[in-house]
């Protein structure tokens, strides 16, 4: 079986791999003030308010953005692991090759548009490209 995308390509989503997670380390960073995710959780509920709803709401928020960050670092971990061991860009269902243009959207991308859709079921935002 052919490689999906070419040495080109790969070392174009690789290194757009390698920026984002730059980028979101230095968001986790200023987001969290050095912090690691439980000593920032402690100091959000330490934080002194006058409206604990309003503090709750925020602590969620500050927690739901801190862990999607952290998803998405480990998804692109992952995605930098398969393009190490040569399996990078193809789906994990069906094997077949994801397009680049759906891969340069989103690197970390383990299906195919069909296989995508299929996996986050009906009534979910389906995936592109």
């Amino acid at each position: 079986m052919s490689h999906p995308v070419s040495a080109a390509q790969l070392a174009e989503l690789e290194a757009l791999m390698r920026e984002r997670q730059r980028e979101i380390l230095r968001q986790m960073d200023t987001h969290q003030e050095g912090q690691g995710r439980a000593e920032h959780a402690r100091e959000l509920l330490l934080n002194d308010s006058d409206d604990a709803a309003q503090h709750d709401a925020e602590r969620d928020i500050d927690l739901a953005i801190t862990d999607r960050e952290t998803g998405e670092l480990a998804a692109l971990q992952q995605a930098l692991q398969r393009l190490a061991a040569g399996h990078y860009g193809r789906c994990a269902d069906c094997s077949a090759n994801i397009p680049f243009a759906r891969l340069k959207l989103t690197p970390q991308a383990q299906r195919c548009v069909a296989c995508e859709a299929r996996h986050e079921g009906p009534g979910t935002p389906r995936a592109s490209l």
